[in-house]
């Protein structure tokens, strides 16, 4: 039997020093959600709101209509749910659609389409399942087309994407069962053996594993002669000799989802698949991910628009206490969230997709942040629509219709989104690595200060280049056009609600986000990324501050171009207002918060203490270990690859 192999020792210093070494250094381009972290509220990197070329429009919605007809005429979303699985004609005729390639150059066999048309679809086809939308996104967003486009050589473009085009679905592995956002701790080792390298280990929730003809795997090389080591990208053919997909998962939501555990014995892998250089395994990841996170919001849109929809049927037709329960204030308030935090996140989704194709802009923290908030929305939206479905909101699709009435799928839209806070970074970690952007400017002119590595010497030497940038910048933080009561009056154009309010107070609040960053960094200094109920609230914050931007622009963009402008406007108005709530409160628990106290009751939970307070109960729970042995098994598992030809 083969021994997996050995799991790397790795103290918590070198963890975020692997994490830190991947993430990108510099900012080559301007980014708006940075400046408003520093208290720079930058609307001209994003109003007038940037559009789309003719022809990038022509091409998108020629394949939006096609897809729509697709999605109804060909996807059987309650035959999806009920047998766990999408039918493999549904995938062939996705091939023969074109959908494997919307991102992929036309030079390639692919599509071609811009990020703003790509999201629109995923949106479209998410709303008839949400299972199919996983499929494409982890394709194409994440799997081979991405990191090829942007990091691989000309060789393996024309190899691989004409092939990712049209027919073979691939998967992106990083994940293995005792790794998750700790990649230094990755065990998955690629061996050099002359132009091979000799792939061993074991891969957890492998979107698309189980039925994919190609791999994106990372894997730890050994550093030896001629070669620096460290996590390296390759891609692999699904059908290598050694590899076998030893479970399809299932979850409680996305039922359809072919998701499994991957395990590679002696995989052979020519040199000439190394993607990059090695040791920049997640630095590709991390950049693949600054625009390949948006596709997840993407489809949160498309939930939101859903939500809306069935909320506005079903509660003008049920009546309760003599009227529609739209009419009674506790039902219309949630209609109301749904439908402004729906055109919000369409908003920011949107504008950071249009960014992304333009390129001018770094999008890096658009990206995240519209990952972070499209997620948590979009599950409070489906859990509103839920509530005021009632009972109805409960019960399944499948047994509504059995006894007669319309088959909303409400509580399966709940469970698929559940998920969202969870992949590709849970909102825990995108808290963590959006703060860590939003501080960059502190740490690289005060990093060595709070650094207790550092020299006394070095200290000083940051200490003067510290001095020297916050004498400029703190003074910055009193005053802004945020305190004039005619900034942003263009917002504010006759007859249209009052937009320019809204931005007043974002242009203070994010002066104000930033004094209390750099309040708590001189307050806690060192310990700064332990705070991190604190660095979450940061976070938060910007993410209201940048999707109110977002909603005042895009309502002004369709007022412009009198595209349904009056109601945009409306629509941005009360979302900026119940925006302002939720700040407001957040900028309150800054401050005070039962952080202190949380961490005290977690170290006596941990101690024991409060066993006592289990008792009275019994666990379901099977036999096992928590984490999985990646060992090779002595009696070989099935394998349960399918290709879908």
């Amino acid at each position: 039997m083969t021994a997996s192999p050995p799991k790397p020792a790795v103290t918590e210093r070198e963890a975020r020093q692997v994490a830190e070494e991947a993430r990108e250094q510099g900012w080559r381009r301007p980014s708006f959600a940075k400046e408003l972290f520093l208290g720079r509220f930058r609307l001209d990197l994003i109003h007038p709101h940037p559009a789309p070329a003719d022809d990038a429009v022509r091409r998108g919605e020629e394949f939006l209509s096609r897809l729509r007809d697709f999605c109804e005429t060909r996807i059987d979303s309650a035959r999806i749910e009920r047998e766990a699985r999408i039918p493999d004609e549904t995938v062939t005729g996705l091939k023969e659609l074109g959908a494997l390639g919307m991102k992929i150059d036309v030079k390639y066999g692919g599509l071609g389409l811009t990020q703003v048309y790509y999201n629109k679809a995923l949106a479209l086809v998410g709303t008839a399942s949400p299972a199919i939308g996983a499929l494409l996104s982890a394709h194409q967003s994440i799997g081979v087309p991405q990191p090829l486009k942007l990091f691989g050589t000309q060789e393996q473009r024309e190899e691989f994407l004409p092939r990712c085009a049209r027919t073979d679905i691939s998967a992106f592995l990083l994940t293995e069962p005792d790794v998750g956002s700790d990649p230094a701790r990755l065990a998955t080792a690629a061996v050099p053996d002359g132009d091979e390298y000799v792939l061993d280990g074991v891969k957890l929730w492998t979107t698309n594993g189980v039925v994919a003809d190609l791999l994106v795997v990372m894997a730890r090389v050994p550093h030896g002669e001629g070669h620096p080591g460290g996590i390296t990208a390759f891609v692999v053919e699904a059908d290598s000799d050694g590899i076998t997909v030893e479970n399809r998962n299932a979850f409680m939501g996305l039922r359809g989802i072919e998701n499994g555990v991957t395990r590679f014995q002696g995989v052979r892998v020519p040199a000439a698949n190394r993607i990059g250089a090695e040791g920049a395994g997640l630095k590709i990841a991390l950049t693949t991910l600054n625009t390949g996170r948006l596709s997840l919001p993407a489809m949160c849109v498309g939930a939101g628009k859903w939500c809306l929809k069935i909320a506005r049927e079903w509660s003008a037709v049920r009546e309760q206490w003599g009227k529609p329960v739209a009419h009674h204030e506790a039902v219309g308030a949630k209609i109301s969230f749904i439908a402004a935090t729906t055109f919000a996140l369409e908003a920011v989704v949107d504008l950071s997709s249009q960014m992304a194709d333009e390129n001018r802009n770094d999008i890096r923290i658009e990206a995240a942040l519209a990952k972070l908030y499209g997620s948590e929305m979009a599950w409070l939206m489906a859990d509103e629509l839920v509530q005021i479905r009632g009972g109805r909101g409960f019960e399944t699709a499948e047994s509504l219709a059995a006894r007669g009435e319309r088959a909303v799928p409400a509580e399966q839209m709940l469970r698929d989104l559940r998920i969202n806070r969870i992949f590709e970074g849970s909102t825990e970690i995108m808290h963590l690595l959006i703060a860590r952007e939003a501080v960059d400017a502190h740490l690289s002119v005060a990093g060595d200060l709070i650094d207790p590595e550092v020299s006394l010497q070095d200290k000083a030497r940051a200490g003067a280049k510290a001095g020297g940038f916050y004498a400029r910048w703190l003074p910055r933080l009193v005053t802004g056009a945020g305190q004039l009561p005619n900034a942003y009056t263009a917002f504010h154009p006759g007859g249209y609600t009052d937009l320019a309010t809204h931005l007043r107070y974002v242009e203070r609040a994010s002066r104000k986000l930033a004094r209390s960053t750099f309040y708590a960094m001189s307050r806690w200094q060192g310990r700064m990324e332990t705070k991190q109920g604190f660095l979450g609230r940061i976070v938060d914050i910007g993410a209201e501050l940048f999707a109110m931007s977002a909603a005042c622009v895009r309502a002004e963009h369709l007022r412009t171009t009198g595209d349904h402008g009056k109601e945009a406007y409306q629509l941005a108005d009360v979302f900026c207002q119940q925006a302002r709530v939720r700040a407001d409160e957040l900028f309150g628990r800054l401050w005070t918060n039962t952080d202190e106290a949380d961490r005290k009751v977690v170290r006596a939970t941990l101690a024991g203490a409060y066993t006592w307070l289990e008792q009275g109960v019994v666990d379901p729970s099977g036999d096992g270990p928590w984490i999985a042995d990646t060992s090779p098994p002595d009696t070989p598992r099935p394998d349960l690859h399918r290709p879908i030809p």
